[in-house]
């Protein structure tokens, strides 16, 4: 149960932050997300911010793909620390009821994430590394890695296909998320 909630955790925080980044970016915003104006994109370009925003969903896309696969879940939760700070701020400047409310749960379970990893950060504060560590090194290669970045990959590449096929960029993101998830069965095997 210990492991189960952290794992949880990091799938809801993965699948809001990920469908967030690709319900802003694709064709008619028709993509599942339940949070973050769809239309940012759009608003920002009219003050020739439009690329930034752009930006702020591929970096929703790649952390929250980092937390939905699991496999980089503490990359993933700090860079998601700053990312939903960062939202909170801009939520609380422009007074929308509710959604800093919202924004404070995520911020709460992902900081839980990060305390679940604190052994993690002796090293950054002391910039020493542990004679012992107390936690068991997962086992992980490199072709696991370069899998998982091709789901990655993919995923992103759905974007511009779904201007012009939606189906098929529906399909391309099912094969991306495959393949991530695939990687630890081949970490797996060429681990056995």
């Amino acid at each position: 149960m210990k492991k189960i909630i952290p794992q949880l955790i990091s799938v809801f925080l993965g699948f809001t932050f990920w469908g967030a980044g690709m319900v802003k970016l694709y064709a008619g915003h028709r993509f599942i997300g339940w949070i973050g104006p769809p239309w940012l994109v759009e608003r920002l370009a009219e003050y020739e911010l439009g690329l930034f925003a752009e930006f702020i969903a591929i970096c929703q896309i790649t952390i929250g793909f980092m937390l939905l696969t699991t496999r980089f879940k503490l990359i993933g939760s700090i860079m998601l620390l700053p990312m939903i700070l960062n939202i909170l701020m801009v939520t609380v400047s422009q007074n929308w009821a509710g959604t800093p409310y919202v924004l404070a749960i995520l911020l709460l379970m992902n900081l839980y994430l990060l305390w679940q990893y604190r052994d993690y950060f002796q090293p950054l504060i002391d910039e020493t590394f542990p004679i012992n560590s107390l936690r068991t090194k997962s086992e992980r290669t490199w072709i696991g890695h370069g899998i998982w970045l091709t789901g990655l990959i993919i995923n992103l590449l759905s974007i511009p296909v779904s201007h012009s096929q939606l189906y098929l960029a529906f399909s391309l993101v099912g094969i991306g998320l495959l393949l991530s998830l695939l990687a630890f069965r081949l970490d797996r095997y060429y681990l056995s």
